[in-house]
């Protein structure tokens, strides 16, 4: 199960101080979204610090 916590898009808002989704999508994403029941976020990438020290290896 996915957790907002570990994913890239959760960031910090200065304006409202509070974290938040910052994930780009459309509208017709945004509807699919809302109207089905997900087990975890389609759109969850977890953070992984080490991901470009890898790719450079």
């Amino acid at each position: 199960m996915s957790s907002c916590d570990t994913c890239v898009f959760y960031i910090y808002d200065e304006d409202y101080e509070t974290y938040c989704c910052d994930v780009d999508i459309d509208e017709d994403d945004f509807f699919r979204l809302q109207s089905r029941n997900f087990r975890e976020c389609p759109f969850y990438h977890p953070e992984d610090e080490y991901a470009v020290v890898r790719h450079q290896a």
